[in-house]
Order: structure tokens, then C-alpha cells, then sequence
């Protein structure tokens, strides 16, 4: 199976946000790209999965302390293809062929077709993605030169994988009781102490991004500075560390998970010491865009899955897809992936114009972008699981068997709901930005002002969505005048209205530009959204629209 060519919504965001050029060159790499994902990577994935876990071996034959991560060899192989395609690379440095940047559309891209396959695997991928952002962003030039070009890798240099370490036990999510510290060296650096309890790609990756106190600095986040910690010393010998344990996981098992312990670690400051933890979650929202990536990635995979058994089971005498049921779920779950696709993309083409500091970017995108990262990250990873839900019952029995992706497509998806924040996190993420930065009136604004732009022709899809926004008006006046427990309290029923609304116009707008079928798509999609005939649906849309929506051979136009 080829997942770009299986996709002809993904080709149509991408004519959206790249120039003809690049377009014309990321089309052709994405069809490689897909089918490398839909053969080669996807078989080792199931290997790993099952039978290659990572193995942490711990000591040597003679008693030392090695803390090796051992990985299986097709893993190997993936790694190797997977950054030399410039998945991480060809966002901070020229791609040859083109003789310019690459840029997050693109590498974002690349993640999405990736997580149909192995998820678990784009965990170390982002943090390489969120390695390279820092030190790009705010390392010295003494650190950039010595390693950029190792995490830029595209194979003309050894590659150094990232990570970034956040998590300690006394923590979790209150990053401001870290306790890890840094000591000053005789030589200008730091030493590190300390534990990180849930430390992934560790044992795989060159350098860390490790968040640290300097002895002496302010408790909470204002006193966590941030570092670069190489994994090993220029010699080779571990770099004053261990890994305690890898974690058993549930899924994304192809990612080692460790508690890895710092013994005096040799490490560099990144930036202003004062600053660790805002740059930290700088690079946090640049993974919570890679958590929606891979959830829509295994939402696509889930549909796929659920679409091909429908089309070859047989029950009752006929192939499960000529059931009305059956067709009303895969439309449904078709037409809610395409959506939170073109969502998603429209996110990233923002947040990379940010990342790059486009000179057109104001005040106001920026309070968009944080908080669409927080609306759609929550979305898709809880579509993520819904999906996965979807495809194994429609497989029934089977789906529950190993022998079938659909298990670990289930199980790779549980986590993204927790990874880089949970739902009540992200909520609370929401109310911050409605307080301190007004991002209540700056979406309104936005969602207005994008209302007006439809056509005419669409006001009867309109309607349900402009009396969406006359709620979210009325429940943010509710939401300012209450305390601080009634405001928490309903944080994450404003935020799935406020995804709601965004997604209904990123459908009116694709509708708009997309021919019919994507005004089928929208017009479905406002119905589920918005519960229109709820009660009973006359107009059956999913069985009229069934064959438009579901043909994967019909080009969508833009």
C-alpha cells in the first residue's frame, strides 16, 4: 500500500501551502515516501512491535555500567531511511535539488505518512525536530557548529537523534517542582545532577535537551535554565549517566522509554539562563503539532484498515461494505479525518510563517497558533482512539487479534492523549490564553472575519456554525465574570466548541475551492458536528454521498 497515493487530501493541503516548485519536488519524494511507509517501515514496525523491542543491557561482561539501549537491525534501517529523506533536516538546511530550505509543511508531511505505519517511531523523530529547533534557535555558535550539523543529518555526517528531558518523578506536568540540578565546572559549563523519571529515546540519541536548576536559582519554572547534555563524551565513554530501566509500555514500544540518572553529566547552557522554561515550551508546542500529526496519521490508517475488511468480508451474503451501517460509519469517519487533516495543515502553514518569523506575522497569530496547537492536539489524539475503536469493531473478532494492526493501532493511540499534555492540561492551556492574552476575542475576530469570506451559496452550512460562535461568545462572558474553579471546570467544553467552530470553517473553505465532493464533505461534517437531524436523518447523506466520498481514485481539485 502506498499512504500518499491512498490519500488525495494530503496533495490537496499541500497545493495549498507550497510554491508550484516545491510542490512538483515533494510530490514525487511523498510518493517514495508513502510507499517505503506502506511496505518496508510498516513490516519492521509489526517486528518491533511483537518480537525487536529495544533491550536495555546494562552492564558489560567484566561489571561495568554501559546502559546500552540495543535496537533490532530493520529498526536500524528505518532510522537511516527515515532522516535521510530530510524529515528533520530539510527544515533548517538547504534541500540540494532545490537549492533552498525545506520547511515544517513538508517535514510534517513526512511525520503524517510515517504515523500510518509506526507512531512509536515519530516519537524520536520529534524530539530530533525539537533538538534541532533549540539549539538552532538559541544555542551558542560554538554549540551549533560543533552539533547542528550531526541532528541535521541527511547522511553526509553521523547522525545524532534527539531528545528532551522534562519529566521527573516529584513532577509530571508541574514542571516547576524539577529538582534536577546544574553545578558550575572549573571550565566555564555545568555539571548535572539528578533524575529524569520518563525519559524517551534514551540510549538512542546523541544529545539531550535537558531542563536543570542552577544551584542557587528560584524555585518554580522561572529558575530552570535549560542545556545540551551529548549523550557521550568526544572519547565515547558515557557522558556521567545510566539508564535505571527502560519503561513496559503499552504501546509505541518501538521508542525506549527510560528513567536515566545524571551523575555529574558534562553539559553546555543553551540561551538565557533565566529562559530554560519558556524555550522548553517553544519546543513543546512543536511536538504537540507532532502528537496531531501522528494521531491523524493513525486516524487515516484506522479508516483504511476499516474500509479494505469492509470491502473483502463477506456476512449474510454480501460484503460488509453494502451494509447502509457499515457505509454511515466509514463516511463518517472519512469525512471527520479529511476535515482534522486540512485542520492540522492549516496550523502547521502557520506555525512554520512563526518559526521562520515571517515579517507579515502579528500579535494575534501568534495567540492563534498557541492556541490552536491546544484545541487540535486534544482533538485528534481523542479521535485518534475513537477511530482505532471504529476500525476494530468493524473487523469484529479479528480486530482484536494481534495478527491485525488494528491492536496496535489502539494501543499506540491511548498515549497521545497523555503525551505533551492531557486533556485537562491542554484545558487549561485554553483558559490561560483566554485570560492573559484575550485569545477569546482574537478567535471570534478570526472566525468572523473567515465567515465572511464563503460564499453565498454555502449560508445553509453557515447557519449552525454562526450560532456555534453566538454559544462561544455567550459562554466566554460566562467564563469571565465566575471564579477560578468555574472557569477550570469548563476550560475543556469551551475548547471542544472553539475546535468545533475552526474545524466547520477549514470544511466551508475547502468546500469552497475543493468542486462538489468537497462540498459533500463539508455538508456532512457540519451535520455530525452541529447534530442536525439527530433524531432522524431523512436525507440519508452518507449513503447519497457514500461513492463521492469513498472512491480513493477520484483527484480532489483545487
Amino acid at each position: 500500500m502506498n499512504f500518499y497515493k491512498e490519500d488525495p487530501n494530503l496533495a490537496f493541503n499541500l497545493k495549498k501551502y507550497l510554491d508550484d516548485e516545491f510542490f512538483k519536488w515533494a510530490d514525487k519524494k511523498l510518493e517514495q515516501f508513502g510507499e517505503l511507509c506502506g511496505t518496508e517501515i510498516d513490516e519492521r514496525a509489526v517486528f518491533t512491535d511483537r518480537d525487536g523491542q529495544p533491550k536495555l543491557i546494562k552492564y558489560d561482561k567484566m561489571g561495568n555500567d554501559i546502559s546500552y539501549v540495543w535496537v533490532n537491525d530493520g529498526y536500524k534501517k528505518t532510522v537511516e531511511q527515515t532522516y535521510n529523506t530530510g524529515i528533520v533536516g530539510y527544515i533548517h538546511k538547504e534541500i540540494p535539488e532545490l537549492r533552498r530550505r525545506g520547511n515544517y509543511i513538508y517535514s510534517y508531511a513526512q511525520g503524517y505518512l510515517l504515523s500510518h505505519a509506526e507512531p512509536g517511531f515519530y516519537c524520536p523523530v520529534t524530539l530530533t525536530m525539537a533538538t534541532a529547533y533549540l539549539i538552532d534557535h538559541y544555542a551558542s555558535e560554538e554549540l551549533k557548529k560543533k552539533y547542528l550539523p550531526h541532528v541535521l543529518s541527511t547522511g553526509e555526517t553521523e547522525l545524532y537523534e534527539g531528545a528532551t528531558f522534562l519529566t521527573e518523578r516529584q513532577g509530571g506536568s508541574d514542571v516547576g517542582a524539577n529538582e534536577v540540578k546544574a553545578i558550575p565546572d572549573i571550565n566555564g559549563n555545568y555539571r548535572i545532577y539528578g533524575e529524569k523519571y520518563f525519559a524517551s529515546n534514551a540510549g538512542q540519541c546523541g544529545v539531550a535537551m535537558v531542563l536543570a536548576r542552577i544551584e542557587g536559582a528560584p524555585s518554580g519554572t522561572k529558575g530552570l535554565s535549560l542545556f545540551l547534555v551529548p549523550w557521550k563524551k568526544d572519547n565515547g565513554i558515557l557522558n556521567h549517566l545510566e539508564i535505571r530501566r527502560l519503561k513496559d509500555k503499552l504501546g509505541v514500544r518501538a521508542v525506549p522509554s527510560g528513567e536515566v540518572v545524571f551523575h555529574g553529566s558534562e553539559a553546555y547552557l543553551v540561551g538565557d539562563a533565566s529562559k530554560g522554561f519558556y524555550y522548553m515550551m517553544e519546543a513543546l508546542n512543536l511536538s504537540r503539532i507532532c502528537n496531531a500529526v501522528a494521531s491523524i496519521g493513525i486516524m487515516r490508517r484506522a479508516f483504511l484498515e476499516a474500509r479494505n475488511y469492509a470491502r473483502s468480508r463477506q456476512a449474510f451474503g454480501q460484503y460488509l461494505i453494502d451494509f447502509p451501517m457499515v457505509k454511515e460509519s466509514l463516511v463518517k469517519l472519512a469525512v471527520k479525518q479529511e476535515v482534522e487533516t486540512s485542520a492540522v495543515f492549516s496550523l502547521v502553514a502557520l506555525f512554520d510563517r512563526i518559526a521562520n518569523h515571517h515579517p507579515s506575522i502579528t500579535m494575534e497569530d501568534h495567540v492563534m497558533n498557541r492556541l490552536l496547537i491546544a484545541l487540535l492536539k486534544k482533538e485528534t489524539a481523542e479521535q485518534a482512539i475513537h477511530f482505532s475503536h471504529e476500525a476494530i469493531e468493524m473487523h469484529g473478532g479479528n480486530g482484536y487479534i494481534e495478527d491485525f494492526v488494528t491492536p496496535r493501532l489502539l494501543r499506540d493511540a491511548q498515549v497521545l492523549t497523555v503525551w505533551e499534555g492531557t486533556a485537562n492540561i491542554l484545558g487549561l492551556e485554553v483558559l490561560r490564553l483566554l485570560k492573559k492574552y484575550d485569545a477569546g476575542r482574537v478567535f471570534v475576530s478570526y472566525v468572523q472575519e473567515e465567515l465572511k469570506k464563503l460564499h453565498k451559496d454555502l449560508e445553509a452550512f453557515i447557519t449552525p456554525v454562526k450560532k456555534g460562535v453566538e454559544t462561544l461568545k455567550q459562554q466566554l462572558t460566562y467564563l469571565s465574570i465566575n471564579n477560578e474553579d468555574v472557569q477550570t471546570y469548563h476550560s475543556k467544553r469551551v475548547a471542544k466548541l472553539m475546535c468545533d467552530i475552526y474545524e466547520s470553517i477549514i470544511a466551508l473553505k475547502d468546500a469552497q475551492i475543493g468542486g462538489d465532493r468537497k462540498v459533500k464533505v463539508a455538508q456532512i461534517f457540519i451535520q455530525n458536528t452541529w447534530k442536525m437531524n439527530e433524531w432522524m436523518d431523512e436525507e440519508l447523506l452518507a449513503l447519497r454521498y457514500f461513492d463521492d466520498i469513498i472512491q480513493t481514485d477520484k483527484v480532489i481539485k483545487i
